[in-house]
């Protein structure tokens, strides 16, 4: 059942942008969607619809930097019941990690102050380390490259903390992402594309569960990056010059990921080979490389202007094997790959289709035929163009147009 109780009322969907402005004939066709005519409206396109009724109880992801504080900020101007919720997900341990969360936590503390809603600290550090570090550290160590943001999205933000929002009394859970999200008062739920294309994070909510979109809001969908910053600083928001974060929080950009690493796996030293299976040199794990990668490879070339990438890994032998780049390379390059652990946004498909694929976050959209298999996990994706060093266990986001379908993660051998 859609989760929000939708009234009729004066005020605009959640928003100061005025992308978000759908025109007043929008309270008339919400206070109709209650009546006995929702059948006849339900199949209306979802921008007649508010996102949210006015006077829902919203809770804010709150992390401490400016995109979750304007979100807030819109959402409170937009008449809505809205507080925060602040979550530490890592603790220092020896040194491994060095996860800022003081400083987010202070800024997080400073934006809700500023903006009058109450806050509530909510330690996951243990459901963090179960469902995001421990597999970070099994795949790696698996000869894998998984993404701690696809599984902090589905287990912790649109997991333990949407559920601790429902179990509260909320009716969404709103974030800082930049997508978008149309909900149907028939109870369909779309993610689309957020309208500033060098900051749209729909890659990363790839993986999350179909069964939270009901309860998911996204305030900044229609707005630039640019124009968040400007309501930021109009509005006196504490944290409006506050740098982004780039890096995976429980590191802060002051561990480079292979040593946090090094503090779970022993070192198991190898050899390094060229295609032909001359040894080239050693490395020190294989955990520490990943396809394509150039750097640390210690060794040098023999020719002008050109670098070893790194273009397979033998686990059972533990050997790395490297190769001068080339578009000729088929360890380095494949234009059809596995999927594995497929999740969909949409109702499950089946059969062929030609959709728009992004193979790794912010990579150009990617025409390709996708052939989903019966047992609903698994397909094979055969791009129109060939895709550079697709490592296992990175993820693959599938989309029809602007809209998010699902995604799925690479398997252990890329077919060429």
């Amino acid at each position: 059942m859609y989760p929000a109780k939708w009234e009729l009322s004066t005020h605009f969907p959640i928003s100061a942008s005025p992308d978000f402005l759908i025109g007043s004939g929008q309270n008339f066709v919400a206070a109709l969607s209650t009546s006995f005519l929702r059948p006849i409206f339900a199949c209306l396109p979802p921008t007649f619809f508010p996102i949210g009724a006015v006077g829902s109880r919203i809770c804010v992801a709150l992390s401490g930097g400016v995109d979750s504080a304007v979100a807030a900020h819109l959402l409170l101007e937009s008449g809505h019941a809205v507080e925060a919720v602040h979550m530490r997900t890592w603790q220092s341990e020896d040194g491994a990690g060095e996860c800022p969360w003081q400083e987010d936590r202070e800024s997080a503390q400073a934006v809700a102050e500023h903006l009058g809603i109450p806050l509530r600290i909510e330690s996951l550090i243990s459901l963090y380390r179960q469902h995001v570090v421990d597999p970070l550290v099994a795949g790696y160590g698996s000869g894998r490259t998984p993404n701690p943001d696809m599984l902090c999205n589905r287990f912790i933000k649109f997991g333990a903390l949407l559920e601790g929002a429902r179990a509260s009394g909320c009716d969404f859970l709103a974030t800082g992402h930049y997508c978008r999200i149309e909900h149907f008062p028939c109870g369909k739920h779309i993610i689309r594309r957020g309208v500033d294309q060098t900051k749209d994070q729909c890659y990363f909510l790839a993986a999350v569960r179909r069964e939270a979109l009901p309860y998911a809001l996204f305030p900044l969908g229609g707005l630039t990056k640019k124009r968040v910053r400007e309501i930021a600083r109009k509005v006196g928001l504490p944290n409006a010059e506050r740098k982004d974060s780039q890096d995976i929080c429980f590191l802060g950009g002051k561990v480079k990921i292979q040593d946090f690493l090094g503090r779970y796996l022993p070192d198991r030293p190898g050899d390094i080979l060229s295609g032909e299976g001359k040894i080239l040199g050693r490395h020190r794990s294989l955990f520490r490389h990943t396809l394509g990668q150039r750097k640390g490879l210690a060794i040098p070339s023999n020719r002008d202007f050109e670098r070893y990438v790194v273009t397979g890994k033998d686990l059972e032998c533990n050997t790395l094997t490297v190769a001068f780049e080339s578009d000729r390379e088929n360890g380095l390059w494949s234009d059809s790959v596995e999927l594995r652990d497929l999740n969909f946004l949409c109702e499950p498909i089946l059969g062929k289709r030609r959709l728009l694929t992004e193979p790794r976050f912010r990579d150009s959209s990617v025409a390709a035929t996708v052939h989903f298999r019966e047992n609903g996990t698994t397909a094979h994706v055969c791009f129109e163009q060939r895709q550079r060093a697709l490592a296992e266990g990175q993820t693959l986001a599938f989309y029809d147009g602007d809209r998010l379908l699902g995604g799925g993660t690479y398997g252990p051998r890329l077919s060429h």
